[in-house]
């Protein structure tokens, strides 16, 4: 049974057709990369499995069913935007993940941050951009959700600290969870990828597992996604 099931979607704004009747299937226990140019439909794809929009025809469901309150309980979503409130302690926020979501997992959440050398008592508005970004991707990932949908999460991290992110990631989902990665960094995150979606002008041009685009083609997908959108 599909996690995320995507049926002839499609989203206007106004007289920009964001999404075009598209058709997807995500599995679960799979890392799909969700690729494409800048403004080719990936974001509204991804608020539109979150809720946070809703579409103009077709339909889109997770887990069989409409986003909608019952979604949000399996669903962790990473805006491509910083949220954390920034007069907050990072214990704060662990009080407020706990209180907010029942399957925040605090102990995951302690582990990546002492890994990282983060201060549970350090309050966001004193960190760096990227440690914001390392906070607000722990969070997300310390959740035991059935699909997590991250845009961008390693866009506003420093190379030397992308293996662990990409590493938490993997570490971190549930085996029967599905991730969509929204991301422009694609040859950092093809390593972990099992399978890519290839977006463009609100239109799915490509659905191929990683390990075809390597073997069959012979090429890696920062290579493929070079080729196709050469002229975009």
């Amino acid at each position: 049974m599909a996690i995320l099931t995507c049926n002839n979607l499609s989203k206007r704004y106004g007289s920009v057709q964001a999404l075009d009747a598209i058709n997807v299937n995500i599995e679960p226990g799979r890392i799909v990369g969700l690729l494409g140019p800048n403004g080719s439909g990936k974001t509204t794809l991804i608020k539109l499995a979150n809720g946070l929009l809703t579409p103009d025809s077709g339909e889109i469901l997770i887990d069989e069913m409409k986003p909608g309150p019952e979604t949000k309980k399996i669903v962790s979503y990473l805006p491509e935007r910083n949220f954390l409130s920034t007069w907050m302690s990072v214990r704060q926020l662990l009080d407020f993940f706990c209180d907010f979501y029942a399957d925040f997992d605090r102990e995951r959440a302690m582990a990546m941050l002492s890994k990282l050398q983060i201060d549970e008592k350090q309050r966001i508005k004193q960190m760096s951009k990227g440690t914001r970004e390392k906070v607000q991707l722990i969070l997300i990932m310390s959740r035991r959700a059935k699909l997590y949908l991250l845009d961008e999460p390693i866009g506003g991290v420093d190379p030397a600290a992308r293996d662990y992110i990409l590493q938490t990631i993997i570490g971190n989902y549930e085996p029967n969870a599905a991730v969509i990665i929204s991301t422009h960094l694609i040859a950092d995150v093809e390593q972990i990828l099992d399978e890519v979606l290839f977006i463009n002008q609100g239109h799915i041009i490509r659905h191929s597992p990683v390990d075809v685009i390597r073997e069959e083609m012979g090429k890696t997908v920062d290579a493929l996604f070079r080729e196709e959108f050469r002229c975009f």
